[in-house]
């Protein structure tokens, strides 16, 4: 007999950057991909995409070299918030309570078992559009920005882990999320995991780190509206002289339509379409991708590029 799902995470809530080009990297943010300030406090500047209903989504903190953070889940509810905690606790990787957050209430802090910083919480600040930025309609968070690509949302995050499926063990048995696609090379090796913790197609991907090393970045994602918009922000970035890796085209895995960029503090950000894909099943069963498969590039036969499989953040030496 098949466990009972875990369904204590609501959705990725925030990401914390550290980026070496703390106003550039804010100038890029605001200015180019069209989000809201709505915060400063520190070292740290807080922001959010249009439709993000919480006081953010991104932190931006100064650092020496550019890294991830964190990134935050809420939970669904705060008996949900404890039972996770209570589960993270167990595996001895808790590092304790933090309590005084912007944006949000108490965080219960950790690590998976590749040193990535993570955070749990459920009290929350929603957004207050000012009379400027409120909507027309109610049932959005605030206007559309009329400058940049105008990132909608924030929609996952893309991590690198030296044991692939050590993290993705961790984030489906103690944090309840639900695998939905992976790739499985010819020995049995497990290259990569792309989980959810909603009816997102994934919140969290976790790829294998060439380098071996613990804790890296590949990337996060901003969703827009639909592929015409990723192909107007290809053009927008080429105005603003913004660095383009690779695309707009379309992954293989998880059928995302994408465009993949460098902020001014070096950390690769990817736009992509909202909603390509749902999961709606309660039992999916999750899609395995061969090595053979995985070599053949992307959607439609473009070979990766291979920055894709080199480049992370902090970079090593």
């Amino acid at each position: 007999m098949n466990s009972e799902p875990i369904l204590d995470l609501a959705h990725l809530a925030h990401i914390e950057l550290l980026t070496p080009k703390l106003e550039e990297s804010r100038n890029f943010f605001i200015n180019v991909m069209g989000m809201y300030e709505t915060e400063r406090v520190g070292d740290s500047v807080y922001l959010r995409g249009w439709d993000d209903y919480e006081h953010h989504s991104l932190q931006l903190t100064a650092s020496s070299k550019p890294a991830l953070g964190h990134y935050a889940f809420r939970a669904m509810s705060p008996q949900a918030f404890q039972r996770r905690v209570a589960a993270v606790e167990k595996t001895g990787l808790g590092r304790g309570w933090k309590d005084d957050n912007v944006g949000h209430g108490p965080a219960f802090c950790f690590t998976d078992p590749d040193c990535h910083n993570m955070e749990i919480y459920y009290e929350t600040e929603w957004y207050q559009p000012s009379a400027e930025l409120k909507p027309a309609l109610k049932n959005q968070a605030s206007r559309f920005p009329d400058r940049g690509i105008g990132l909608r949302r924030l929609d996952h995050i893309n991590i690198l882990a030296s044991d692939v499926r050590a993290s993705r063990v961790f984030h489906e048995k103690v944090l309840g999320m639900r695998l939905t696609e992976q790739v499985i090379f010819d020995d049995g090796s497990e290259k990569a995991a792309w989980v959810t913790c909603n009816n997102k197609n994934y919140d969290v991907a976790i790829v294998e780190d060439w380098a071996g090393a613990k804790g890296r970045l590949h990337h996060i994602t901003y969703a827009v509206d639909n592929r015409e918009a990723i192909l107007r922000a290809a053009d927008i970035c080429l105005e603003h002289g913004v660095s383009i890796e690779t695309g707009p085209h379309k992954h293989a895995i998880q059928q995302t339509f994408f465009l993949y960029v460098f902020e001014p503090g070096g950390i690769r950000f990817e736009i992509a379409n909202a909603g390509a894909r749902l999961m709606l099943a309660p039992d999916w069963k999750p899609i395995i991708w061969s090595e053979a498969e995985r070599k053949k590039g992307q959607a439609w036969g473009l070979p990766t590029i291979a920055s894709f499989h080199t480049h992370g953040s902090p970079p090593v030496e």
